[in-house]
């Protein structure tokens, strides 16, 4: 996009950087007005060039700037080179990292100074990171590592250009180590590394700026979308008012082994808090006063054998099954079933454990793995799922035909085949780490299946619900520590109405 907006478009490279810059000092000017100081570390590269840019404007606004480089001046070529000379000419402090001296100016900060970035309206020094842009592809090592651990240890807030330096541009992946920015202000067009991998504990806050190229510019396909509002308001239309609860879907979840009878209640009150005309449960014969304590509107039944669900159940539209199955004969038994039924279906937790034995491929099916689980789906280990998690999905959605979604930190969702492009759900917080949240998640993508009709769309829909119902009891409960499966599923119900 960038050498489109260049050599199609005919905009000057050096002016693309001068709006990078402009851009990055309104951000940061915004973000933490009371900044009198800027220390500002540059590689060699045009990221080295927007750094040198941005120095400059910052110092002519009356900012004090301090220019650690990298490389020697000589070293910069083209646009940057440009940069580097007007920066030198504007009277900036520009200094070499390797000399003696070139550590961060020290200011009086005060005794009401923020050192530790939490009480931002009081910064008064911020680091900006232009070291290394989206093309690195080796580990950091040598001076370049050395800056990075200067900057992590500043004690002030950190602005990242493009992309916090260390990280892979496209995978998110840390090459060895990585600046861990408050803010990061990127350019052109959004990287997948700023979403993938590791990449939530090192960006902070991101900011976009696409520096008025024209869209027309973008010429490929993206490999990755976020998940928006939108997908929502397609999946959950205003219902009719002439509408009766079998105009909404019958839901049966199947799960919950001896003792394990809290999973599959969560995940049939998710489905009912996501609108399900009707839910019903199979489940253990021991967890059934469980399963309806509290919640009567759960049309429950214990079940010895498959038998007994085409007893109990006798029409529904999708299948989920493996919230608390278990592996046991009892659990290989349902699943056998459930693989057979001719309805959607959808495989969360033990689910995915059984079709890790054996795996099957089969049409009209979502898949829920966390990494655990999609490394024993693969048959690799999580760390590898971890490591390229876009590259997961897509195997995970090839291998087995599936709709995948790919739990964890920006949760990932892939339609059957892998074609992409993938989605990515940017909503959700720590607190969701906790136990029966993906349990709630089933329940949840299986009820927008039998409302919406379209498993790609409830698996998208299904990810964005449940990770804005983890933000909004977060912060109506105090905080994301402690947070329960639970204490969703008011807030479900809140955003399954976003029309």
């Amino acid at each position: 996009m960038d050498r489109a907006a260049i050599e199609g478009a005919g905009i000057p490279g050096y002016e693309l950087m001068t709006r990078a810059a402009e851009s990055a000092l309104g951000i940061l000017q915004a973000r933490w007005p009371t900044a009198r100081q800027l220390v500002v570390y540059c590689g060699i590269g045009n990221n080295a060039g927007d750094g040198l840019v941005l120095a400059r404007l910052a110092e002519q606004a009356g900012l004090r700037v301090q220019v650690n480089l990298l490389s020697s001046a000589d070293g910069f070529a083209g646009d940057a080179a440009l940069a580097h000379r007007d920066c030198v000419a504007a009277g900036v402090d520009v200094r070499s990292f390797a000399a003696p001296g070139a550590e961060p100016v020290e200011l009086d900060q005060g005794a009401d100074a923020d050192i530790g970035g939490s009480l931002e309206t009081t910064v008064d020094t911020v680091v900006v990171d232009a070291l290394l842009g989206i093309g690195l592809d080796r580990p950091v090592s040598g001076l370049y590592a050395a800056a990075v651990e200067r900057i992590n240890g500043s004690g002030s807030p950190v602005l990242a250009l493009d992309i916090p330096s260390g990280l892979h541009g496209y995978t998110g992946a840390v090459m060895g180590l990585a600046v861990r920015a408050t803010v990061t202000v990127t350019f052109v067009g959004l990287k997948t590394g700023l979403f993938l991998g590791l990449a939530p504990d090192y960006c902070g806050d991101i900011e976009f700026c696409n520096l008025a190229i024209p869209q027309d510019a973008a010429t490929d396909l993206p490999v990755l979308r976020r998940l928006t509002l939108a997908d929502l308001r397609v999946a959950l239309p205003r219902r009719r008012r002439l509408a009766h609860k079998g105009d909404h879907g019958r839901l049966l979840l199947i799960g919950g082994g001896f003792g394990m009878g809290g999973a599959i209640r969560l995940a049939a009150e998710g489905a009912l808090r996501a609108g399900a005309g009707l839910v019903y449960v199979a489940t253990h014969p021991s967890n059934v006063a469980t399963v309806l304590a509290g919640r009567p509107e759960i049309i429950c039944r214990g079940v010895e054998t498959p038998a007994d669900i085409t007893a109990f159940v006798p029409a529904f539209d999708a299948v989920v099954i493996g919230p608390g199955l278990g592996q046991d004969t009892w659990a290989q038994g349902l699943w056998a079933w459930a693989q057979q039924a001719e309805q959607p279906v959808v495989v969360d937790a033990d689910g995915l454990n059984l079709l890790a034995t054996v795996p099957v491929r089969r049409s009209q099916w979502i898949l829920t793995p966390h990494p655990g689980e999609g490394g024993r789906l693969l048959g690799c280990a999580s760390a590898e799922i971890q490591s390229d998690r876009l590259a997961a999905v897509t195997s995970l959605a090839q291998r087995y035909d599936a709709t995948v979604v790919l739990k964890g930190a920006r949760t990932l969702v892939m339609e059957a085949g892998g074609t992409g492009p993938a989605q990515v759900c940017t909503a959700g917080n720590p607190g969701m780490a906790s136990a029966g949240m993906g349990d709630v998640l089933a329940g949840v993508i299986g009820a927008l299946w039998v409302q919406c009709l379209d498993g790609g769309r409830a698996a998208r829909a299904g990810a964005l619900l449940h990770a804005l119902a983890g933000d909004a009891a977060a912060a109506d409960g105090g905080g994301e520590r402690g947070l329960l499966a639970a204490d969703l599923l008011l807030q479900i119900r809140r955003w399954a109405n976003p029309s």
